[in-house]
């Protein structure tokens, strides 16, 4: 007589066998290919909208070039399908499509392209152009994510969240927590400092400047600067030419990218302390004003102008 088998023990069955491999292989294709198993990936816009993908965004459109900028910040870069004018950062930027500008979007250009995930800057476009495309989202199933930010707080949450809209968070956090760290050096770096009282000229004709919440004078108070039209309501206020010489800035400075013509009318008003010491200065307004990754590098050239100011006053 055979022994008997002991009863945990039983025989390979081949097409059990076969059946585990095709299993697990498409388990872990899934995975690669960033299958969420019913968790869906979320983000709640600057809008206050909950954004969802069934999966991470693999066509995306940037309607901004400071969004287009954190887009490639994140890790996404490749996905870029369409960009606005102007995205001339990195350079690979300039390559790509462009489907809009300052004042209009072309959603016929937006829908071709195909996108699952279209960025727009909540500000700097029209609400009926924003409304227009969350229309178009609607019935061609794509996803908007309105975006509006106004400190390096802004800049990091914008970078996670896109990185989590994209699945490129390790990189976008990364990203996200260099841009905290750098910010808080800079303002270290300068708190303190003696303030100096600073106009920046957005525009000359009619002459505008920054409120208190926009980035630029967020960055000049890190600076130690003083902002005379701070509480004005308006982010860009029109400002009056008397105003400015009763303010008697110390430091006036033009994002203009020819800020020697643009501040040029100033020359013919010695009493301002600015213009007696030779203070008028350009700075990287293209750069400040974006409110992308490259914001905290540009808001310490604005801190050496500063303090350059400074050291004339003393």
């Amino acid at each position: 007589m055979r022994p008997l088998r002991p009863a945990t023990a039983h025989r390979t069955d081949p097409v059990r066998i076969r059946f585990a491999i095709v299993l697990i292989a498409g388990v872990l294709a899934l995975t690669g290919a960033g299958a969420t198993f019913g968790t869906e990936i979320a983000a709640v816009d600057d809008a206050g909208t909950r954004l969802t993908l069934a999966q991470p965004a693999r066509r995306i459109v940037s309607l901004s070039p400071h969004l287009t900028e954190l887009v490639y910040a994140a890790g996404a870069g490749d996905r870029l399908v369409g960009v606005s004018r102007y995205s001339d950062h990195p350079a690979a930027a300039r390559a790509l499509p462009v489907l809009s500008d300052a004042f209009t979007l072309n959603l016929e250009a937006i829908r071709a392209a195909r996108p699952d995930l279209v960025l727009v800057w909540q500000s700097g476009t029209a609400q009926r152009s924003r409304d227009a495309l969350k229309a178009m989202a609607q019935r061609e199933g794509f996803a908007v994510w309105e975006g509006e930010s106004r400190d390096v707080e802004g800049i990091a949450s914008t970078l996670e969240r896109i990185g989590r809209l994209s699945g490129t968070s390790a990189t976008a956090n990364a990203e996200a927590a260099a841009q905290r760290a750098a910010w808080a050096a800079l303002v270290a770096r300068w708190q303190g400092a003696a303030p100096v009282r600073v106009f920046y000229q957005v525009w000359d004709a009619p002459l505008m400047t920054f409120n208190r919440e926009h980035g630029v004078s967020r960055a000049l108070a890190a600076c130690g600067a003083v902002n005379g039209f701070g509480q004005l309501a308006s982010l860009t206020p029109t400002v009056s030419r008397e105003a400015v010489l009763a303010f008697d800035p110390q430091l006036i400075l033009s994002g203009s990218d020819d800020p020697q013509r643009a501040l040029a009318a100033w020359r013919a008003l010695p009493r301002i302390s600015a213009v007696r010491h030779g203070q008028l200065k350009g700075v990287p307004g293209d750069v400040l004003t974006r409110m992308g990754p490259r914001f905290v590098q540009a808001a310490s050239q604005l801190c050496e102008r500063v303090d350059a100011a400074r050291a004339t006053a003393k």
